[in-house]
Parts: structure tokens; sequence; C-alpha cells
């Protein structure tokens, strides 16, 4: 394990990440000054484009700590280098998690570092990485065609607006993947359960499942009346709540 955890947190890979994201970095850097330019082109006033820029900047920094819980929950099982690069540049915690254990299940193990090597390692990235790869060709390939069925007007005589087939599609791929997740967890408690083998490993996954969905709902109830603000929060609020219940219950 010793050996595994100092591969997958080694130099050069420290080395290869951070070339890789100081060159998505500086690509933003030159973006944003593209667009202030462009801006400035076309008559923006510069106050209302530098509190563009502010604003922008503190809105990500709520949604930024979700990512960060996400690194440091995979960094575990795949080291840091490895989560960092996966959930800085695309991929979200809820895909990355879901196709590193789809990966180490298809490998006959699972996401425990005592049981990892470094080939599984490069087997577990290498999917994440061409799963997510999907994305870039599908946005290739369509996204143009998308973007002009958006700017179109909307159809006033729908009285569904939100029927559309992207808006199921969306419930559907979040529905079926909270499904995979809490059902694997609700199958390991009452499997444990029935043979009368409750242990910490049968019961915190689906407590911490739990209590993640009671605190979301809360932020939802709030959310719906009125506090809007608490909606950049609920995701940030639902992991750092449910990763603070899965230690104190550890503890007890």
């Amino acid at each position: 394990m010793n050996n595994y955890i100092n591969l997958a947190n080694s130099t050069p890979l420290y080395l290869v990440v951070g070339i890789v994201l100081l060159f998505v970095a500086l690509w933003c850097v030159a973006f944003i000054i593209k667009s202030y330019k462009a801006g400035l082109a076309i008559g923006m006033d510069k106050s209302v484009l530098k509190k563009t820029i502010r604003s922008s900047a503190l809105f990500t920094l709520i949604p930024a700590i979700s990512i960060l819980l996400g690194v440091i929950a995979l960094s575990g099982s795949l080291g840091i280098p490895s989560s960092w690069l996966r959930l800085s540049v695309v991929g979200n915690l809820s895909y990355e998690a879901l196709a590193a254990g789809t990966a180490a299940q298809a490998m006959g193990t699972t996401l425990d570092p005592s049981k990892l090597t470094v080939d599984n390692l490069v087997n577990i990235v290498m999917v994440m990485t061409i799963g997510i790869g999907g994305g870039f060709f599908i946005t290739i390939a369509f996204m143009k065609a998308y973007s002009k069925k958006c700017s179109s007007k909307p159809n006033l005589n729908n009285s569904s607006p939100t029927s559309g087939f992207a808006n199921w599609a969306m419930v559907a791929m979040f529905v079926g993947m909270c499904s995979s997740f809490v059902g694997s967890y609700i199958s390991i408690f009452i499997s444990a359960l029935i043979d009368s083998t409750l242990s910490l490993s049968s019961i915190l996954p689906i407590s911490t499942a739990l209590l993640s969905a009671l605190v979301m709902s809360i932020c939802r109830y709030f959310v719906n009346k009125g506090v809007k603000k608490l909606e950049d929060f609920s995701i940030a609020l639902s992991m750092l709540f449910g990763m603070g219940a899965a230690s104190i219950i550890s503890l007890i």
C-alpha cells in the first residue's frame, strides 16, 4: 500500500499535472484579456466589465469548495495529482467516482488503496479520461446545431416548455446515477442485516448518503422559500456535512 501511495503521489506526476494545469490557467487568463478587450470594442463601460469580473470570481469560490472536497475524496484512492487533474479541468465528482469505481470493479478490485496497484491506477485514469473525452467530440459534432436551437425563439404555444428531451435526459441521468450509488449502499446494508454481520463498512455509506440528502432537502426548502443565494452553497454544504457525519460515525 505504501509503495502504491508513494507512486500515486510521486514528483513526476505532480510535474506533469502542474504543467497541464498551468497551460489551462494561462489560457483562461488569455481568454479573460481577449473578452475584456472585446467588451471595450463594442462600447461596454470599464466599470461594468470590472464588476462582472469581480462578481464572477466571487461566484466561483463557493462551488469550488465542492470540487476541492472531491479532490480530497478521490485522493485517498488515486493520489492527489490524478484527482487534482481530473477535477480541475473537466469532469465532476459524481462522474469521476463512478468511472473509477466501475474500472476498479472490472479489474476485480476496489478503490481501497491497500488493494490497488500502479497498473490499476493507470487503467482507472485511462477509463476516466477516455470516458469524459466523449463530451468533446459530441460538442464538436453537435454544439453548433444545439446553439442555434437554444438561440431560437421559444414556442409560446407550448404549455410545457420544460418537457423537452434534454430536460428529461438530464433528469433520467441523475436519477440513474443516484439509484446506482444509493442502491448499492442499501444492498450492502440489507445483506449485512440479513446475515447479522452489521459493521461500520455496511452502515457508514447509507448513513452518510441519508444525512447528506437531508441537508440537501433542507437547503432546497429554504431556496424554495426565497433564500436563492443558498442554492450555490447546497452541494458544498451537503458534502461537508456528509463527510463530517461520516467521520463522527466512524469515531463512535
